[in-house]
């Protein structure tokens, strides 16, 4: 891969972009931001293309990774598509990591869940 940078300095780029990607990406999905300024534009972007994107961290970092791309490398097109999807994955990978980890708890023994009714269309 030519990227226009050493092998150290394109390693260096990279990990910065990434980490930049995910704080980026992480602000606008999951924050409210300083005095709730990202609070705001999620709420106007409504439930439309917009405010869908803002609530999927994954399909966000696609979009805050690929202004990111010319800073990791400044060579062909294929390259470029590749770092861009590389730096979302880093993101997305980051994401998974520090995200709280979800605890799920066991129904103590002899636990058996009954439905509401026994039935909606009973008949008197």
């Amino acid at each position: 891969m030519a990227t226009g940078f050493s092998s150290t300095e394109f390693w260096i780029r990279f990990a910065m972009a990434s980490l930049a990607a995910w704080r980026i990406t992480h602000l606008f999905a999951h924050e409210d931001g300083p005095f709730d300024v990202i609070y705001r534009l999620r709420a106007l972007s409504g439930a439309g293309f917009w405010g869908r994107l803002l609530d999927c961290f994954y399909c966000l970092s696609l979009w805050i990774a690929a202004p990111l791309t010319p800073f990791v490398t400044r060579s062909n097109a294929t390259d470029a598509l590749l770092v861009w999807v590389a730096l979302s994955g880093a993101a997305c990978l980051l994401e998974r990591a520090t995200a709280p980890k979800i605890q799920l708890e066991r129904p103590p023994a002899g636990f058996d869940e009954q439905p509401a009714r026994e039935s909606v269309l009973q008949e008197e």
